[in-house]
């Protein structure tokens, strides 16, 4: 996809009322975030704003209330941030298109600021109804999006408003598309995928498109057993999916008839359950035991990945080695991360697993773009066009 759409400085927002859909879903425990990246990354499109004089009425879901009204995931501990950050109060409305929200959006000032509450506590929303959507874009007179995360989505506060307002997209849209297209169509050379995570479908798709364009695909993490298995070796009861191990095969296939370099692991870090305090062994990735499942990619995968990485112009990774979360499992994705920091590539990191590993091993400054949408970067690498971008105004 190449951002044709219409960008935030296209359009003259002094004193105008402006909708700025965000992506405030941010981790909370005990009332408290304990990340704050996706309010960071708001930040360049709000100053912009503010700088620029217009009403600045924000929005974004949090979690998942179900269309109910849920304290748990009210937005009030994401205003008080944002309020901190942009050294200015962040006006909190009780409800996102009822009496709070409409009195405060009709008596905000030039360069104030306010925030809705969850656009989730509202069936409408994720229905993307009608209603809901004129009803939200009531509130002002320009559309925004920067929810780069949720772009994915044709939900009311994505693509509903859109139809009812101007729409144009803000900074972080501008930034992610420019970065993924760029790597993916115009890269630095040689370009070198890396794909993790649990399973071969939720990433068909995104193989089947980057065995056109890279140089070298390295799959790790539990997909890779669908592909270990697919050549005829016994995978003990490492997460497998049996129903696809055709589809892995002819993937293979095509990536040698493309010439792309196809690495999977060649050692393994295996356990006798799934427990992080089972027994646990290093073995060759054809020397599974029957009751053992492989864990994390063992130390040769590590230097053989980190080699191809080491020569990388481009590199996009998706989705961790192994079970990372558990430090007895971390190392394979701990290596990668070293690998791609140190490689001097454009680095783009995308999914929320890979996200947490680089900030986990405190590697994130060494990326050169880490993305704030999992599931709309992979449908970006895939070529599929993003709802909630689609609908904004056209150049």
């Amino acid at each position: 996809m190449v951002l044709n759409k219409k960008t935030v400085r296209d359009i003259d927002v002094s004193s105008k009322k402006v909708l700025v859909r965000c992506d405030f879903n941010v981790p909370l425990k005990d009332g408290k975030i304990t990340n704050d990246k996706r309010i960071s990354a708001s930040l360049p499109t709000i100053d912009y704003l503010i700088k620029n004089n217009a009403k600045v009425i924000l929005c974004s879901h949090l979690g998942r209330p179900k269309g109910q009204v849920n304290p748990e995931f009210s937005l009030r501990p994401v205003a008080d941030r944002l309020g901190e950050l942009l050294g200015k109060e962040v006006k909190m409305a009780d409800d996102v298109i009822e009496g709070s929200a409409q009195s405060l959006s009709s008596s905000l000032k030039d360069g104030e600021v306010m925030l809705l509450e969850n656009v989730r506590f509202h069936k409408e929303e994720t229905e993307n109804d009608q209603e809901f959507s004129k009803s939200l874009a009531s509130l002002a007179d320009i559309y925004v999006n920067d929810a780069f995360g949720t772009s994915h989505r044709a939900h009311s506060s994505t693509t509903g408003v859109a139809s009812f307002l101007p729409a144009v997209c803000g900074f972080l849209i501008q930034k992610e598309i420019e970065f993924i297209n760029n790597a993916v169509n115009d890269p630095k050379r040689p370009l070198v995928a890396i794909l993790g995570g649990a399973k071969v479908s939720d990433k068909i798709g995104v193989i089947t498109e980057l065995l056109n364009k890279v140089d070298t695909l390295i799959v790790g993490g539990g997909m890779a057993y669908t592909f270990i298995k697919a050549m005829g070796y016994n995978v003990g009861t490492s997460l497998c999916e049996d129903d696809k191990l055709q589809l892995a095969s002819e993937l293979m296939e095509k990536a040698k008839a493309a010439s792309v370099e196809f690495l999977l692991p060649v050692d393994i870090h295996i356990a006798d359950a799934f427990d992080e305090n089972a027994a646990d062994a290093f073995v060759d990735f054809d020397k599974i035991p029957d009751d053992w499942n492989g864990l994390d990619i063992g130390p040769l995968s590590s230097q053989l990945f980190a080699k191809a990485i080491s020569s990388a112009g481009t590199i996009v990774w998706n989705g961790p080695m192994g079970v990372f979360e558990w430090d007895k499992y971390s190392n394979g994705t701990v290596e990668i991360a070293k690998a791609v920091a140190a490689s001097g590539a454009i680095s783009i990191i995308g999914g929320g697993d890979s996200t947490a590993a680089v900030y986990k091993f405190d590697l994130a400054d060494k990326m050169s773009h880490i993305s704030t949408g999992g599931g709309a970067s992979l449908e970006l690498l895939e070529g599929m066009e993003l709802p909630g971008i689609a609908a904004l105004n056209d150049k």
